[in-house]
């Protein structure tokens, strides 16, 4: 389904009961709303769910230029606006675990709690110029030289080599997202700083990771859920960065758990 919200035409799914509490589920860069196919049925089964492809990645718009986290915050808050959903639980990974911060920062009221999922809350100085060299090589020669090894961040090298369909999904993925959509959340990304601000944070709060996520370490889940009080902070065995691919069962169950304590 589609809609526009906040200038842009968004694409998003939206299953389940429609008197039950809803589900935002927010995606990571070089992904799409497909991601979340390990989660979205046994979620749906109590809960309303909604995915969306954020802006530049999947079927919404990717306007050209850089985006700031605020503005895929703001997208993310329109988008629910449009669709009269007042508050939501909201799960975000790695880029969509930025956008949850920042929502919670600006729009507490909306989120009836907050689950952070292989995030970070700041990348430090000596990490940009990575993000410029990414930006450099998207601008420059599009996708495809990204594809590889994005895939060797996001999984452990056993899974990689143990679930082909399942890699091959993902590298379609990454390989179809667009450019400009690409570049303009590198841009937001590179610019993140909340890891003083993260105390303001009072919604109920779940911390995921993939123990061998290299991407966004322990380390950086550990500084969130010392930040946020009274935060809980769950580390999946024999997971990388994309823990609910990797982990389904296991990272599905963490969020019910969570989500059935909310009630």
């Amino acid at each position: 389904m589609r809609i526009t919200a906040n200038g842009i035409s968004m694409h998003y799914t939206l299953n389940g009961p429609a008197s039950a509490p809803v589900v935002t589920l927010s995606h990571s860069l070089a992904t799409n709303l497909a991601m979340w196919e390990p989660q979205a049925s046994a979620l749906a089964a109590r809960y309303r769910v909604l995915r969306y492809d954020t802006r530049g990645h999947g079927e919404t718009d990717a306007p050209n230029g850089a985006y700031s986290l605020d503005l895929l915050a703001e997208d993310a808050r329109a988008l629910l606006d449009a669709l009269g959903i007042d508050r939501t639980h909201f799960v975000g990974l790695s880029m969509g675990g930025m956008i949850g911060q920042v929502l919670a920062l600006k729009h507490p009221k909306m989120l009836r709690s907050l689950i952070l999922c292989d995030t970070t809350s700041q990348i430090p100085p000596h990490a940009k110029p990575l993000w410029d060299d990414r930006i450099r090589v998207a601008e420059n020669r599009g996708m495809e030289p990204h594809v590889e090894p994005t895939l060797g961040r996001w999984f452990t090298p056993s899974y990689f080599e143990g679930h082909t369909e399942v890699i091959e999904r993902v590298r379609a993925m990454i390989r179809q997202t667009k450019p400009e959509g690409y570049i303009g959340c590198c841009h937001a990304i590179q610019a993140l700083d909340l890891t003083d601000r993260l105390t303001a944070i009072g919604v109920p709060t779940l911390i995921v990771v993939g123990e061998d996520d290299t991407g966004t370490p322990l380390a950086a889940s550990r500084v969130i859920h010392e930040r946020i009080k009274g935060s809980a902070l769950v580390v999946l065995k024999s997971a990388s960065h994309l823990s609910n691919i990797e982990q389904p069962e296991a990272f599905t169950k963490a969020l019910l758990e969570f989500l059935g304590r909310q009630a």
